[in-house]
This record gives structure tokens, C-alpha cells and sequence, in this order.
């Protein structure tokens, strides 16, 4: 689930804290991504095909753009998200959710399709999306590339939405500091913002809308003072609310050391065996993909090549530097609109 409406609320309250991009920029950058969310997807969009071929071709996409990935695995999740493990479970119509982090056939085979195509994969000792911030806030990776917006209370500087090659889609980039910049307020006020908006660690204050509670924070600064303030007719504050541990499992995420990442080149022939001899996909789509994969690779090499053998002489033209679709264009003009219009009805701070 991430953060409910966050994504809303920063489009509306904070989008200088988002950029526009294309998959292109991200060319030599490490990037962390919260595998679950990858498989699932594919499952999502294709539920008739294992997600495997998904991770097999978008993993492929993201080394021909010269983009190194980081493949984060769940462990064992906070007792404080069973309720929402137990949701999930029933609307999938499984027996019951995976509460141990014991790796299930389909994570093996997951895990054994990344090791053939040699990029690195790290177990998380709870929630990936916690280890992926953790990475990024080392150093380890450059941003995290996840769909879920709970990436950010754990903390991750950077976070990308939409990473993936098609021609008519934006990746949407997300910057922390400038988020808590424009929102004036600091990273632990963000996570009690995240806790009211509604996250998977505990409930949430019922009727209390994105805005609200953004007000709230803004002025009150944390949940124990926006709980001696808020109207408990209309916003009734659950019973037994467990708002400190969410708190604590953001702001204190267990860390762990990360291997040493390598990267190696696909193994084309122990692709096939597994996924056209285990997992039955057809072979002529893999050889394909795979002879596609290095002629794109060897293209793009070519060009870089190209471009350090000339010194990069040639002026780069404003409107090719900064690449600005229709798309980006409409979200910019509609961000600048916003932020004029209430900059001119906020009146100065004395």
C-alpha cells in the first residue's frame, strides 16, 4: 500500500521536490529496487505468464541503458504489518501471508534468474523498502526505483517511480530535502505526516484527509499534539493506536552490511536451460531479447566512444539538454500556476 494520497499531496503541496525524466538519465547509476514490487507488478499486468520473463526483460533494459541494478529481497516483516499481510493474503485468495520471510519457490527462482543474469541481490533482514533507503542514504546506490511511496519516510533521498523504457512514460523522480524544504518540516515530522496519512504499520485517524493533516503537522508538529487538538467527533483516534512502533520501524530501520556489489556479464546458455527448459518459455523469444541486448549495448558504446573521441565539441542544443515532454511539460506549467497562485495568497511572514 506505501503511503495512502502521499504521492497526491506532494503534486499539490511540494512539486519542486519532482522531476520529469527519461531512463536515459539514469545511465551509470546504481539503483536499489524493492524486488517484491517488480514481481508483482508483472503479475499484476500479465497474469498469465510467470513475472520471471518481466524481470528477465526489464532487467535487460535497465543493463543496456548502462544502469546498474540492485535487486533488494523481504525478509521477515514487523509483527505491526500482520493486518495488512493478512489483506493482502485474502484478496489474492491465498490460505494465509508469509510472516516468517522464508523465501518462497518463486523468490528462489526469482533469486536464481538475477544471479544468471549477473547483476547482485541482497537480503533484507525485514521490509526491502527499509534496506533500499538505508543503501541510499550510505552511498551504496543512487536512488531507489520502487512504486510504493514508503521508501521515503524510511528516508531515501532519492526516489524513482516509473523506471522503464517506454517511449510515451515519464520516470517521476522524488527528492527528499527538497520535499521537507517546501513542506517545512523535518524528516521525523514527515514520518508522523506519513503515519496520519495511513501507512501498513498501524491505523490511521479516521476522516482525516491529506491536506489536514499536512496543516496539522505544519502547526502542531507531532501526533501527541495533534492528538490533544483534533476534533475526536469527527476524527476519532483509534483505541489501542500503535503510531509510536510505526514510528520507531521508520525512523530506526535495522541495518545491515551490504555485500560487496559485482557485476557480471548474462549467462546466455544457463538462461535458456532455466527459462525455456524449467520454466517453458519459448527459446526464440530469450535468443532475441538476448541478441537485441547486446546490440544495444555494443550501439551505445559505440556512441560513447564517438562522443569522448570528439571531446564532446559539438553545443548541445538547450531544448536536447533538457529533455521536456508533453507530459512533463503540462505537470511543470500546472506545478508553476500552483506555486504562484499561493505564493500570491500567503500572506509574508513577519
Amino acid at each position: 500500500m506505501g503511503i495512502t494520497k502521499l504521492a497526491d499531496l506532494i503534486r499539490s503541496e511540494a512539486p519542486s521536490a519532482i522531476s520529469y525524466k527519461d531512463i536515459s538519465d539514469y545511465t551509470g547509476k546504481v539503483i536499489a529496487l524493492d524486488t517484491s514490487i517488480v514481481v508483482n507488478q508483472f503479475r499484476a499486468a500479465t497474469p498469465s505468464l510467470s513475472p520471471l520473463t518481466g524481470v528477465f526483460f526489464r532487467t535487460l533494459t535497465f543493463l543496456e541503458h548502462d544502469i546498474r541494478p540492485v535487486f533488494v529481497f523481504d525478509g521477515k516483516p514487523p509483527g505491526e504489518k500482520t493486518p495488512v499481510l493478512k489483506k493482502r493474503a485474502e484478496a489474492a485468495g491465498w490460505s494465509s501471508p508469509n510472516r516468517t520471510g522464508t523465501a518462497s519457490s518463486q523468490t528462489k527462482e526469482c533469486l536464481h534468474l538475477l544471479k544468471l543474469l549477473g547483476v547482485p541481490v541482497i537480503q533484507a533482514p525485514g521490509d526491502a523498502e527499509a534496506l533500499c533507503a538505508c543503501l541510499v542514504r550510505e552511498g551504496t546506490v543512487d536512488a531507489v526505483a520502487s512504486e510504493d511511496m514508503d521508501t521515503l519516510p524510511f528516508g531515501a533521498s532519492i526516489v524513482i517511480r516509473q523506471l522503464n523504457a517506454k517511449r510515451d512514460s515519464d520516470v517521476i523522480e522524488y527528492c527528499l530535502p527538497k520535499l521537507l524544504e517546501k513542506l517545512q518540516i523535518t524528516h521525523q515530522e514527515f514520518v508522523d505526516l506519513c503515519i496520519l496519512l495511513g501507512c501498513d504499520y498501524c491505523d490511521k485517524i479516521a476522516g482525516l484527509g491529506p491536506k489536514r493533516a499536512l496543516t496539522l503537522i505544519q502547526k502542531h508538529r507531532t501526533i501527541e499534539n495533534v492528538v490533544l487538538h483534533v476534533n475526536r467527533k469527527t476524527h476519532p483516534v483509534p483505541q489501542f493506536w500503535k503510531y509510536r512502533e510505526a514510528r520507531k520501524i521508520f525512523l530506526e530501520a535495522p541495518q545491515t552490511v551490504a555485500p560487496e556489489l559485482t557485476w557480471t556479464e548474462p549467462d546466455e546458455e544457463a538462461l535458456v536451460g532455466f527459462l525455456c527448459h524449467v520454466k517453458h518459455i519459448k527459446e526464440d523469444r530469450v535468443r532475441h531479447r538476448m541478441e537485441k541486448f547486446r546490440q544495444m549495448r555494443e550501439s551505445k558504446r559505440e556512441e560513447r566512444e564517438k562522443e569522448r573521441a570528439a571531446g564532446r565539441s559539438r553545443q548541445t542544443r538547450m531544448e536536447d539538454f533538457f529533455r521536456v515532454t508533453r507530459k512533463r511539460r503540462q505537470s511543470v506549467e500546472a506545478a508553476e500556476s500552483a506555486e504562484l497562485s499561493s505564493n500570491t495568497k500567503r500572506p509574508k511572514s513577519k
